[in-house]
């Protein structure tokens, strides 16, 4: 059966009117919710770390900034967003000291929760609410009176009242606009990192990576491979977010719809499946999240090194040059790209 789809008028505002929400963080997701909720005519404020460079950048948007034990303090609603290995540590020094009956926490993903990096008392209300789309979006969605649908769930509900207050939050960033779906804290934290992992970016950026490395040691130019295995990629990948699979068959060449049907099930064949569900299999063991927390806390060491790695390979120089020639894409340099918390 469909899930059920909640759009404006399943969700009332009113639920969160005299009540202070904080954000805790003004990185991509924080600064988004943030401005919607204040756009909204909703209290907001921003919980920060001393000497964060978001400090200015919240306050020159015109909230009030608090240590984000004092914002936790003062709030009724307290948004954590920090990345998941953060999470945590900010948990013991400054949000639960401070959490008191009647509180709700609320995350966009459900990680450390789920996970039981943090857990919470039981005399709190525990939710999420998280929109299907970077921050950025959400709220050029906003301001141009659309939404990013968004999910909801609800982990504890002493309160009897959290759902109102995910639906409620969801309107107030612009997600009922576009519709909000409920789910549950583990089937979104296990789909998310599934998708992550093995669809959307491990196994798009190995694949593209591989064609390119195939065609160039049998000898054809970088720049052609560049243009087959990655710049074209986007072309279909719009089409199948527009129009599904079978909307971007629609729109190719026949040449093309048969190599598709014919050739991709033996390259992402029976095999990568089953690696697949492996790989979920340790996201639902929490063997993953076990390994990415200690990955945090022994430094990152092997996380820089992978990333390093990744930003050596030959198709990023290549793609470098060629996206040079392309005046219309807009472009992003990763070098001093970091995301303020």
């Amino acid at each position: 059966m469909p899930a059920k789809v909640y759009t404006d008028k399943d969700a009332d505002l009113g639920v969160l009117k005299n009540k202070t929400l904080a954000v805790l963080g003004f990185g991509s997701q924080g600064h988004a919710h943030a401005l919607n909720l204040k756009d909204s005519g909703l209290k907001v404020i921003i919980g920060l770390y001393e000497g964060s460079k978001s400090i200015p950048v919240a306050q020159e948007k015109g909230f009030e900034v608090f240590t984000a034990a004092e914002a936790v303090k003062r709030a009724d609603v307290i948004f954590v967003a920090l990345p998941d290995t953060k999470q945590a540590a900010a948990y013991k020094k400054d949000i639960e000291p401070n959490l008191t009956k009647g509180k709700t926490l609320l995350f966009s993903h459900g990680f450390s929760i789920h996970f039981k990096t943090i857990v919470p008392p039981k005399n709190i209300d525990v939710i999420l609410v998280a929109p299907k789309g970077p921050g950025h979006i959400v709220r050029r969605q906003y301001t141009e009176g659309k939404g990013v649908p968004a999910l909801i769930a609800v982990y504890q509900n002493p309160g009897k009242q959290a759902k109102k207050v995910a639906l409620a939050w969801a309107k107030g960033i612009g997600g009922a606009r576009a519709g909000v779906l409920e789910t549950t804290f583990k089937e979104e934290t296990e789909t998310d990192l599934f998708g992550e992992q093995t669809v959307l970016c491990g196994g798009a950026s190995a694949l593209v990576q591989a064609g390119y490395e195939v065609l160039v040691e049998a000898g054809y130019q970088p720049e052609m491979a560049y243009f087959e295995c990655l710049h074209e990629l986007k072309l279909i990948v719009d089409l199948m977010n527009e129009a599904g699979i079978s909307g971007m068959r629609f729109s190719i060449s026949e040449t093309a719809k048969w190599g598709d049907v014919s050739v991709g099930p033996k390259i992402i064949d029976a095999s990568v499946k089953k690696r697949m569900k492996a790989a979920l299999k340790d996201i639902q063991t929490g063997k993953f999240a076990k390994g990415w927390v200690k990955e945090y806390e022994t430094g990152y060491k092997k996380y820089n090194a992978l990333m390093k790695k990744g930003e050596q390979h030959g198709i990023e120089k290549t793609g470098e040059r060629l996206r040079g020639l392309m005046p219309w894409m807009k472009k992003r340099s990763i070098k001093g790209a970091q995301a303020a918390y």
